[in-house]
């Protein structure tokens, strides 16, 4: 596994001629470190004020935003995975109607799948930006400039998973999906470029 890996041999990994690991994957992984940024500012022992009321809400945003990561820590194998299930699709035997058929369907399942992991990353940085928000309203000033970073890092993760939905999306046939699939994508980064506005440009 991936996430099994140092970041010195994942980064090899990124680096080499393999299709895999490839930006899908480097995609979760900065989604990951932008949620392990936020869940940081959230666990600290000092909060802006110090008060009972953001304690509770800085523990329990703590909480979530640790599920979070574990999901896009996760989707640093799956999108491997995913492109692997595309290739593998692609090499099926074409040599009767049959095969042919067969070897169709197996794509487009397989093109489905490597087209919603993505997607699935850009919906979970958004709820990582949805659960950071009370530690940028009541997490230690003094780390301020984490909270900002890990917003950043989330946008650009979005972004990277959005890229991708996107050139697989040229693969489907089933023109609702692809509708479908897109309209998702589209509606999560105008919430995800919400959040960066507020918590990063103000």
């Amino acid at each position: 596994m991936l996430t099994n890996q140092t970041v010195t041999s994942f980064l090899d990994a990124l680096s080499s001629a393999d299709p895999t690991p490839g930006g899908g994957s480097a995609a979760a992984l900065v989604g990951a470190t932008g949620a392990s940024l936020l869940a940081m500012v959230a666990g600290m022992p000092k909060s802006r004020t110090n008060s009972a009321e953001e304690r509770t809400a800085l523990d329990q945003a703590h909480g979530v935003l640790l599920a979070h990561r574990a999901t896009l820590i996760d989707l640093i194998d799956r999108d491997a995975a995913a492109y692997d299930l595309v290739i593998a699709a692609f090499r099926r035997p074409k040599g009767t109607d049959e095969e042919k058929a067969a070897r169709r369907a197996a794509v487009q399942e397989a093109t489905r799948v490597a087209t919603e992991v993505p997607l699935e990353t850009i919906r979970a940085c958004v709820e990582t930006m949805k659960a950071g928000r009370a530690a940028a309203a009541h997490g230690n000033p003094n780390a301020a400039s984490d909270v900002k970073v890990g917003y950043r890092l989330l946008m650009a993760a979005a972004e990277g998973a959005k890229d991708n939905v996107e050139i697989n999306l040229g693969g489907l046939t089933d023109a609702a999906l692809q509708s479908q699939i897109r309209e998702s994508a589209t509606a999560l980064m105008v919430e995800a470029d919400a959040h960066v506005r507020e918590v990063v440009l103000t």
